[in-house]
């Protein structure tokens, strides 16, 4: 039987509860794993971590707008076999060598079960999820160039996420296990911070928290501060000697949290009206690069 407690995250990768279950499960049942979830909360960063713990390969599929499902299969490259015909004076019949395989075929044919990443599907066309469906279920593909089929040596454990930039059909929903990773509670956030800065100054590390959820809390920004973001502004705020006090006076280093500039205008707006900045409208300019 398979072991349901197999990943129970790594050193440098906090899971909850449930999300550790949502895995599990997952891996015990052979079925992917769909992963939700705002930007910059691990969706991408969790793939690594399963393939770390279990000690497997991972193989990253990065999904654009113009990916197809094909893509990930094969590609027959009619364009090199022309070229070859015509000038390099090549033996073209043995069609196999312009059979490129794609990650999922690389997935099939690997000696080992590896971690397959399927990353922001949500960036492809419609389609392109209903056209991975029966690939995902039977674990093989049909390649009529050749007349081969492609059958999995071992079925990879597939991690799919989405940033929800666009709902994805029904029938492949239906054979995912589903899991949306909530934005990190303080506390939570302050275990996830220790694990990358161990040493962190507690107080600075006290301060930062309080500004960062505080910015979290603003209404009307196009886009809050994530976690990935939050540790590179700590690690600025540590390496800069920041003071915790100056941390809620001047929000120092705010371009690390904050990427549009209407964000930046309604933060520095709250940030004065809440007493910041030694209450005087100092020139904006200097705290989105201080």
């Amino acid at each position: 039987m398979t072991n349901f407690t197999n990943f129970q995250g790594t050193d440098d990768y906090i899971v909850s509860e449930d999300l550790r279950n949502s895995v599990n499960v997952a891996v015990a049942l052979g079925k992917p794993l769909l992963i939700k979830g705002e930007p910059g909360t691990g969706k991408t960063v969790l793939a690594k971590s399963i393939a770390k713990a279990l000690g497997l390969r991972l193989i990253i599929w990065n999904i654009k707008s113009t990916t197809k499902a094909q893509d990930g299969l094969y590609v027959y490259d009619t364009v090199q076999r022309l070229y070859d015909s015509q000038f390099n004076h090549k033996d073209v019949a043995d069609i196999k060598k312009y059979i490129k395989l794609g990650k999922l075929a690389e997935s099939f044919t690997s000696e080992q079960q590896v971690v397959l990443l399927i990353d922001e599907i949500d960036k492809a066309d419609l389609e392109f999820p209903n056209d991975l469906l029966w690939e995902l279920d039977v674990m093989n593909f049909y390649i009529p160039e050749t007349g081969e089929t492609i059958s999995a040596k071992h079925r990879p454990i597939v991690i799919i996420t989405s940033n929800a930039e666009k709902e994805l059909p029904d029938p492949f929903l239906r054979r995912c296990i589903f899991h949306y990773i909530a934005f990190p509670e303080p506390l939570m956030m302050e275990e996830i911070i220790k694990v990358h800065y161990p040493d962190l100054d507690k107080s600075l590390l006290t301060e930062a928290l309080k500004s960062f959820y505080w910015l979290r809390s603003i209404n009307g920004l196009q886009k809050k501060p994530s976690t990935s973001e939050l540790l590179d502004w700590v690690q600025a705020l540590a390496v800069g000697g920041i003071s915790p006090k100056l941390i809620y006076e001047g929000l120092p280093f705010l371009g690390t949290l904050l990427k549009k500039n209407q964000d930046f205008d309604i933060v520095l707006q709250r940030a004065y009206s809440r007493g910041s900045f030694e209450g005087s409208r100092k020139d904006n300019s200097k705290f989105r690069n201080w």
